[in-house]
């Protein structure tokens, strides 16, 4: 894996849990807010995924 992909990864990761940690938060402060923050989650987590294989390619 070259260096910008590990780079590019590390980034994901740490984006993807301040995200989390945030995502936690309003959900524990809204809890109808729930859903919403699930599909929007899921749609995240599938662009990180897919941007982090193709990076590591």
């Amino acid at each position: 894996m070259s260096p910008l992909a590990q780079a590019v990864t590390l980034l994901l990761i740490l984006v993807t849990l301040l995200l989390a940690a945030c995502i936690g938060y309003v959900i524990h402060r809204h809890p109808q807010l729930t859903a919403p923050f699930a599909a929007a989650t899921t749609a995240i987590a599938l662009v990180i995924t897919c941007v982090t294989t193709i990076a590591s390619r």
